[in-house]
């Protein structure tokens, strides 16, 4: 495992449960803070469950998988542009509601 640390963008934070796997890492730079209970994850499995809302490919490895990683990581990158567009457009107009799909093309 310290190996794919190793190779992941680095982040001032790294967050993890208490499993012992994660201790023994070296999480450079930065500080690893290990969580007592999983009450602060639900913002990443929020997240999660968007991705696998909108990304066929991510639901399901026996159906809609990706073979080439280049075109998840686009398609990943497409989500992450019109999500933050939406959220934007949101904030400004928080009574009017749109689609994800709206916002794909600028």
């Amino acid at each position: 495992m310290q190996g794919l640390v190793d190779q992941s963008p680095k982040a001032a934070w790294h967050y993890s449960d208490l499993m012992a796997a994660y201790r023994g890492l070296i999480y450079h730079p930065g500080v690893h803070t290990p969580m007592p209970n999983k009450h602060e994850t639900y913002r990443v499995e929020g997240v999660n469950a968007e991705l696998r809302h909108y990304l066929a490919r991510l639901r399901r490895r026996s159906r809609c998988f990706s073979r080439c990683v280049k075109a998840l990581v686009r398609n990943v990158k497409l989500f992450v542009y019109a999500w933050n567009r939406r959220q934007l457009h949101r904030r400004q107009h928080p009574g009017y509601p749109v689609h994800l799909k709206d916002f794909v093309y600028p």
